[in-house]
């Protein structure tokens, strides 16, 4: 049997943009904010992925940190039982706070993807990742995963904020003129601020579901929308 993943090892793995599931095929809405002229430059996409991770980023992160908490108590027990009704629940908190219904759908995919993709790359995980149900929201997924992996929540909070800034920053390349270093400086400048709404969102990983963030980003909303009826577009979202 192999060894299990270090802590540095988990945390690559889930921060690699490549990992097969999915994330590469979305832009987060940016590819709708650029045809919309909303986001126009590198200044405009600093913007965008400020905006994101201090709105819906730190509600998806406070969701996968929830997550994380909960699977590993029942990690811990030895007693999966009860564990797909728990984040079942977090779900429906989560989906709440998700106005529109192409991007709830979106987050269904993805999460559904990440949990089969890590069946197959960490087959000794496949126990918690199948009593957790497969029809989750992606961060949900990634707080599941979290777990399995050994890492805690502060870290469950911080792949998903990483993952926010990240897959629109990357898609900004393919999706107009701008050299790909100024989109990686944008992620860079942001680093701190990642980091402080990380520690925020752990803070919230035994909340009452009830009780997580509940910040809008109504633009987000509206793009998706308009994304999922545009007849050419490059990515999925």
């Amino acid at each position: 049997m192999p060894a299990p993943l270090t802590r540095s090892a988990a945390l690559l793995l889930l921060g690699d943009g490549r990992l097969p599931a999915g994330g590469y095929a979305h832009s987060a809405g940016l590819e709708q904010a650029i045809a919309r002229g909303w986001v126009r430059d590198a200044d405009g996409i600093s913007a965008y992925l400020r905006g994101r991770v201090h709105t819906t980023g730190l509600v998806t992160a406070a969701f996968a940190a929830a997550a994380q908490h909960r699977t590993r108590l029942a990690l811990e027990a030895g007693d999966l039982t009860g564990l797909r009704a728990e984040l079942a629940e977090l779900d429906r908190e989560l989906i709440a706070r998700t106005p529109s219904p192409a991007l709830r759908k979106i987050g269904q995919d993805l999460g559904r993807m990440l949990l089969r993709a890590m069946r197959s790359i960490v087959p000794a995980q496949a126990a918690v990742l199948d009593a957790a149900g497969a029809a989750l929201q992606q961060p949900i997924a990634y707080g599941v995963v979290s777990a399995a992996l050994g890492l805690d929540a502060r870290d469950a909070a911080g792949v998903v904020l990483y993952e926010a800034a990240a897959t629109p920053a990357v898609a900004a390349v393919k999706l107009m003129s701008i050299d790909p270093f100024a989109t990686h400086r944008c992620l860079a400048e942001l680093a701190p601020e990642l980091d402080e709404l990380a520690e925020r969102a752990a803070a919230h990983a035994t909340s009452d579901p009830r009780e997580l963030p509940s910040l809008a980003a109504p633009l987000t909303d509206l793009a998706a929308e308009l994304h999922s009826h545009h007849d050419q577009r490059l990515f999925a979202s």
